[in-house]
């Protein structure tokens, strides 16, 4: 039996849920404006324990979305992951964000292309199989009415940039899930738990988030 706590931070979405033998028992969540993670992760992580009726000690690994997405949110999970790691000795688990945003999908055929807002009409994307396998590895694009055209089968668009690519994206094959905006860690814990079979884990003092793109500094012109 194996425990594992897992946290989604990447986007405005505060995810945190613990799963037991990749099965979700407790999730606690909140997709805020303002970017609460600071404030609410901690709470989640103490509350979920409690409604699971474990304790830190009961965790067996700790699991955390390892981007891309926000910078200051993947910073924030990635650091109290490490930390709780480091703190109980146990090993850390790094889970593809745009892996666990597909896993939210369940078609029988075509492909799922989650995608992660990265300001203007660029996405951080990547195209899964309708079972989840990778069939194009995560990379910063720019949209446009060119963007996924060589695919004829279904393809459905699930994220936070569905708003803005509909107006692009047009041929008739294009599905867009529009209930379906933010990367949750309720669908790590399938994730997390084969990892953990596997000791697929991080080097808790080494591990960076997957940025993706450099963080740039912008000067205020006033």
């Amino acid at each position: 039996m194996s425990y594992i706590l897992n946290i989604e931070t990447a986007t405005k979405n505060c995810s945190v849920a613990i799963a037991k033998d990749g099965v979700t028992i407790v999730c606690n969540e909140v997709a805020e404006e303002g970017y609460s993670h600071a404030e609410r992760l901690h709470v989640f992580i103490e509350s979920s324990l409690a409604e699971a009726g474990l304790t830190f000690k009961d965790l067996d690994a700790i699991a955390v979305s390892q981007g891309p997405g926000s910078y200051t949110g993947l910073r924030i999970g990635v650091s109290a992951a490490k930390g709780l790691c480091y703190a109980l000795s146990i090993p850390l688990i790094a889970v593809d964000t745009l892996k666990a945003l597909a896993a939210q999908v369940t078609v029988l055929d075509g492909v799922v292309v989650p995608m992660i807002d990265a300001r203007r009409m660029e996405v951080y994307s990547a195209v899964f199989s309708a079972d989840g396998k990778h069939l194009r590895e995560t990379q910063a694009e720019v949209i446009d009415e060119g963007s996924f055209q060589e695919i004829d089968a279904p393809v459905y668009f699930v994220g936070d940039c569905n708003e803005k690519c509909k107006t692009v994206l047009t041929k008739p094959n294009f599905r867009f899930l529009d209930q379906i905006i933010y990367p949750s860690a309720r669908e790590m814990g399938l994730l997390s738990c084969e990892k953990y079979k596997k000791s697929d884990t991080v080097d808790v003092a080494y591990f960076e988030p997957f940025y993706l793109k450099d963080f740039m500094i912008t000067t205020s012109k006033k």
